[in-house]
C-alpha cells in the first residue's frame, strides 16, 4: 500500500469545515488504494480547493490551477486584477501588450508568493520576468514561472511495517516568450506562447509520466492620450487577453485528461490626474475560465454518481464553455468573477492601493477585499500586498503578505509611471 505523510493533511483540517475535510479524505484514501498519479493529481489539486469551495458540485476544475494564482504583489493589492492597469514588468501575467506601452527600455521581476501559509511552509509560487522594447512600437518578454507543492513523503506498509520509500517534491513549471506591437498611436496587441510541464507523478508508479502542454495567448491593450475633465484630466485604457489557449493534460495512459485553465479577461481602467504628482486609478476587471461545466454522470440505476467535464478536446471545449452551464444563461453568468481596484500613486514614488474580488458562492466563493502599497528607489520598485477574506470559505492566501521586486535597468523612469503624457 503507498502512503503519504499525514502532518500536512492533519494541519488542513484546522481550517476546514466538515464537507472539506470528507472532500480531502476522500482523494486521500483512494491515492492509498490505488497508486494513482490522476489521484495524486486530484489530492494536489484539492489543497487550492479545500479552502474555496463548500461542497458545490458544478464548480469548474482544470490541471494546473497555478496559472491562475496572481504572481506579483501590485495587481494582488487591487483585487487581483491586471488587463488594463498601466505597463510594469509582471504585464506579462496579464496582458503583455502593455508592454508596448512602458516608460522604461527594459526591465525585470522577481516575485515569492507562500501558499497555504497558514498550514504548510513549503508550497509557493516563484515568477521571474524581464521585458525589452525593441524600438517605440515593439517589445518582447520571457518569464519562468515555478509552484512547488512541498516535500511528499512515500512509505510501503508491508507485514504492518512502514517502510521509507523515499520522498519527492511535486512541481509544476511554465516558460513563456511573448512579442507585442502597437497596430496605432493607442492600440496594441500581443501574442505569447507558452510551454507547461507537470511533474506530479509517484516515483513508482511505471505508468506515469510528467505531463507537458503548450498554451497560447492572445491580448490587446487600449490606452488614450489625456483629455480634459475640468479641474483635472483623465485617461482611459481597456484590454483584453485570452489565455492559455492549449490542448489537455495527460499523466498516465488511460488516465483522464485534464483542461488547462483557459481563461478570458476584459477590463477597463479609467486615471484621474489632478496634477503630476497625485493620480488615482480607478478599474474594473471580468473573468471567465473558458472550461466546459461540469455535468452530472449517472449509473445504470439512473443514480447520480457525481460531476465532470465532458470530453471534448480544447477548442470545442471553449466554445461550448459559453452555453453549457445546466442551469442556463443564469448559472453561466454567475462562471464570471469580477474584481474592482483603485491605485494611488503620489510624485512616481508612493503608490497605495485597494480592491475587492467577487465569485458567486455557487462557483467558489472566493469574496475578499485586498491592500496593497509601492515604493520606488532609484528605479527599483517594492511592492507589498495583504488579502482579507470576506467569504465563509477560507482564501489559501488569507493573512498572507505578498512582496515582489521590480527593476528599471535603463533609469528612463519609475517604474510606477502611469504613462500618461501629461506628467
Amino acid at each position: 500500500m503507498l502512503n503519504i505523510n499525514l502532518s500536512k493533511l492533519l494541519k488542513i483540517g484546522h481550517l476546514l469545515n466538515t464537507t472539506n475535510i470528507l472532500m480531502l479524505r476522500y482523494s486521500f484514501e483512494n491515492i492509498l488504494k490505488m497508486r494513482s498519479t490522476c489521484l495524486l493529481i486530484r489530492f494536489l489539486t484539492v489543497l487550492f480547493l479545500i479552502t474555496q469551495a463548500n461542497g458545490q458540485d458544478r464548480i469548474i476544475t482544470t490541471g494546473v490551477p497555478f496559472l491562475l494564482i496572481t504572481p506579483d504583489a501590485r495587481a494582488a493589492g487591487m483585487g487581483e486584477l491586471g488587463v488594463a492597469t498601466s505597463a510594469d514588468a509582471y504585464a506579462q501575467q496579464w496582458n503583455p501588450a502593455k508592454y508596448a506601452f512602458s516608460e522604461s527600455r527594459s526591465g525585470l521581476g522577481l516575485s515569492y508568493t507562500p501558499y497555504l501559509r497558514q498550514l504548510v511552509d513549503d508550497i509557493f509560487l516563484g515568477n521571474l520576468t524581464y521585458f525589452n522594447k525593441i524600438n517605440e512600437r515593439s517589445s518582447w518578454a520571457i518569464s519562468l514561472k515555478y509552484f512547488s507543492y512541498g516535500n511528499v513523503q512515500f512509505n510501503d506498509i508491508m507485514a504492518g511495517t512502514i517502510i521509507d520509500q523515499g520522498s519527492k517534491r511535486p512541481n509544476e513549471i511554465t516558460f513563456d516568450l511573448s512579442y507585442s506591437l502597437k497596430l496605432s498611436e493607442n492600440f496594441a496587441m500581443s501574442v505569447a506562447g507558452r510551454f507547461l510541464r507537470s511533474d506530479l507523478k509517484i516515483h513508482n508508479d511505471m505508468d506515469a509520466t510528467s505531463a507537458n502542454s503548450l498554451g497560447v495567448d492572445i491580448a490587446g491593450f487600449y490606452q488614450s492620450q489625456s483629455f480634459d475633465m475640468g479641474n483635472l484630466n483623465g485617461l482611459i485604457r481597456g484590454g483584453f487577453n485570452i489565455s492559455n489557449i492549449g490542448p489537455r493534460l495527460k499523466y498516465d495512459e488511460g488516465g483522464q485528461m485534464d483542461f488547462i485553465p483557459t481563461n478570458f479577461r476584459l477590463g477597463t481602467g479609467l486615471d484621474l490626474i489632478f496634477d503630476p504628482s497625485n493620480i488615482l486609478g480607478v478599474y474594473l476587471e471580468f473573468s471567465k475560465l473558458l472550461v466546459p461545466t461540469p455535468v452530472g454522470f449517472y449509473d445504470s440505476s439512473n443514480t447520480l454518481k457525481g460531476f465532470r467535464q465532458p470530453d471534448v478536446n480544447f477548442f470545442n471545449g471553449i466554445f461550448k464553455s459559453f452555453n453549457d452551464a445546466p442551469g442556463g444563461m443564469q448559472e453561466e453568468l454567475k462562471e464570471i468573477t469580477w474584481a474592482l481596484g483603485f491605485e494611488y500613486l503620489f510624485s512616481d514614488t508612493l503608490a497605495l492601493r485597494a480592491g475587492y474580488f467577487n465569485e458567486s458562492e455557487e462557483k467558489g466563493s472566493r469574496r475578499y477585499m485586498t491592500f496593497g502599497a509601492g515604493l520606488e528607489l532609484n528605479g527599483m520598485v517594492i511592492d507589498i500586498s495583504y488579502l482579507s477574506s470576506t467569504s465563509k470559505i477560507r482564501n489559501p492566501l488569507e493573512n498572507t503578505l505578498r512582496f515582489s521586486l521590480s527593476f528599471n535597468f535603463d533609469g528612463s523612469g519609475s517604474s510606477l509611471q502611469t504613462d500618461d503624457d501629461s506628467s
